[in-house]
């Protein structure tokens, strides 16, 4: 279902890594855009150095009683070593962890590994506001889930 279909009163957080803050910035842009298209408030934004960081702040935002689902945005840029993938394999298995463990769903718009400075740009529209709409179509996933 498209997040304009998903129109309601949904909550939700974004933290937003702020290390190539000059993608991150407008990825936090499209992810609030997005989110009044869908009909969903934003509660929170918090701002982190990087995208490794993330995880700790998106299990404080999932421990709010305002917060239905969190978003992480950030940005990973392929340097000289794997660095970009540490990272981001890291980041990713935290986040999914997160998200089981307190039963909110958390969007993961993180660009990389791999990508280049170029690409990220290219990407950061899309990666930002499909985190968005798949945070919002799991909260209607798990409503659906929980019918009886």
């Amino acid at each position: 279902m498209p997040a304009e279909q998903s129109k309601s009163s949904k909550s939700i957080a974004i933290a937003v890594a702020d290390f190539n803050d000059e993608i991150t910035g407008r990825m936090l842009a499209q992810a609030q855009e997005e989110a009044k298209k869908a009909g969903a408030r934003v509660v929170r934004v918090v701002h982190v150095p990087g995208a490794y960081d993330l995880p700790l702040i998106v299990a404080i935002l999932l421990e709010r009683d305002d917060v239905e689902a969190a978003v992480a945005l950030g940005a990973v840029i392929k340097g000289e070593t794997k660095h970009d993938e540490m990272v981001v394999s890291t980041c990713a298995k935290q986040l999914s962890d997160l998200s089981i463990e307190f039963g909110k769903p958390v969007g993961m718009g993180i660009i990389g590994p791999g990508a280049s400075h170029a690409q990220a740009q290219a990407r950061a529209d899309g990666y930002a506001r499909r985190a968005v709409s798949a945070a919002l179509r799991l909260l209607d996933a798990q409503m659906e889930a929980g019918e009886e």
